[in-house]
């Protein structure tokens, strides 16, 4: 796919680099020409110098035959107007922008055909909230990511030495409950993926993949995990875009909520906007004497937010050993990130992987209509709608056991109307269902999608 990215800031780098892993032709607009050369020399990408919203940068960068633009320069209004001039100058078919602004976001009168033409929008302060959320919602889990509208919830989680599934059989976790819709999906035991079967035994600290139906989530993740305190007392260093946000969502669902940000005009701004009941607090994140008098020690989850990896970093392995139960770090880098994930530090999360989740259902070639990165960027787990009939699919009208997927694909379940089933090998895929198939592979994606693609006739 030919692709055109407008901003080569943080967002678009981030976007950048994980496109051309993919082999797409990308193409990177920015007015920056040190960074846009040093982009050069590490990724597989052209870059273009100039304004985008001048029509003659958009033509060098080839706009005129692009598959795809994603705006997602730091200024919304550079973002639509960009979105604009694509599609009525270039006519480029799929236009996606990055957009602060939550009320023109979420107002499809200014984004349609009749506004700006934007197709779609990201939002990576928003996609961050609401993945953070989630992690908080289950103490549990080292990801939660939620698919059919929310309906289906993949969550990814350590075995625990005292939890019921330690050193038992698979099929043993739906004879514990057999009312609880869940399925293991993956097993992974010292960074190897096991073959897995109804017998697989799972063993203490085995990282595995649960499907489940989101209403039973937090019971089937209590099978496998020990039931942790519920979460009550939250501390947030960084008191940016992301950390307001986290901190208004967090009071507003009745956590109690402390947030420490070093600026002391951004403080009393923050003071101003967010709930009386967020406690405000002038100071840096690694100051221990300010994490002790505020009782770190009694904190159930930390968050790091700033801006900072190195801060995040840092204030994040303070709070642990000064008795924060779990801590949760915003880090950029990926090498970073990695390093940090086998440390002190519970989670580290990605927000350029977080985003990326947003982008690919967009990207990608069948009808997909979520796509979300698992295991550090390393597998996803698609929702695809089934179209046509035995005829003109390679998937309707056959069973799971049928289909063509790739080695340690598989189908975790299925969406039918308002049911959700758990297939056998049996169960014979319908069209309209919406196929939700992990694959445990990026390189393996491209012959999923081709998979569920309707070929010409079916049209």
């Amino acid at each position: 796919m030919k692709i055109v990215i407008v901003g080569a800031g943080r967002v678009g780098t981030s976007v950048a680099e994980n496109l051309v892993s993919e082999k797409n032709d990308i193409t990177l607009i920015d007015l920056d020409v040190d960074r846009l050369m040093d982009l050069q020399n590490r990724l597989d990408l052209r870059g273009v110098v100039g304004d985008a919203v001048e029509l003659s940068t958009l033509r060098r960068a080839g706009a005129e035959d692009a598959d795809m633009l994603i705006a997602c320069t730091a200024k919304d209004a550079v973002n639509l107007v960009v979105c604009k001039i694509a599609r009525s100058v270039f006519n480029v078919p799929r236009r996606v922008a990055r957009l602060r602004n939550v009320e023109i976001a979420k107002n499809p009168s200014l984004l349609g055909e009749d506004g700006f033409c934007v197709d779609a929008v990201i939002s990576p302060e928003e996609s961050v909230t609401a993945y953070l959320q989630k992690l908080i919602e289950f103490p549990e889990a080292l990801q939660v990511v939620a698919l059919a509208s929310g309906r289906v919830s993949v969550v990814t989680m350590r075995v625990s030495r005292l939890g019921f599934m330690a050193n038992h059989k698979i099929a043993d976790l739906s004879l514990a409950n057999p009312e609880i819709r869940a399925r293991i999906i993956e097993v992974v035991r010292a960074g190897h993926t096991l073959p897995i079967s109804d017998n697989t035994v799972l063993l203490p600290d085995d990282e595995l993949l649960l499907i489940v139906d989101t209403a039973q989530a937090h019971e089937a993740v209590h099978q496998v995990q020990k039931k942790e305190k519920s979460v009550r007392r939250i501390m947030i260093a960084g008191g940016g875009n992301i950390g307001a946000r986290v901190a208004k969502n967090l009071s507003d669902s009745g956590y109690n909520v402390r947030l420490i940000e070093h600026d002391l005009a951004r403080c009393e701004e923050l003071a101003s906007s967010l709930p009386n009941n967020v406690l405000i607090l002038h100071g840096n994140g690694t100051d221990e004497d300010l994490l002790s008098r505020e009782g770190i020690e009694e904190t159930d989850t930390w968050l790091a937010l700033t801006s900072e990896d190195e801060d995040n970093i840092m204030s994040s392995l303070l709070a642990k050993r000064m008795g924060a139960r779990r801590v949760i770090s915003l880090i950029n880098r990926q090498a970073y990130g990695e390093l940090m994930q086998a440390s002190h530090i519970d989670i580290a999360v990605s927000p350029s992987q977080v985003t990326m989740s947003e982008l690919l259902k967009y990207v990608r070639q069948a009808d997909i209509v979520a796509a979300h990165r698992l295991r550090g960027g390393i597998a996803e787990v698609l929702e695809m709608v089934a179209h046509g009939d035995r005829k003109s699919s390679r998937v309707v009208g056959r069973a799971v056991q049928e289909l063509d997927l790739p080695k340690g694909a598989s189908v975790g379940a299925i969406v039918r109307g308002e049911d959700i089933v758990l297939p056998d090998p049996e169960t014979q895929i319908e069209s309209q269902d919406h196929v939700i198939v992990f694959v445990p592979t990026r390189a393996q994606i491209a012959k999923v999608e081709k998979l569920f693609q309707v070929s010409a006739s079916f049209f």
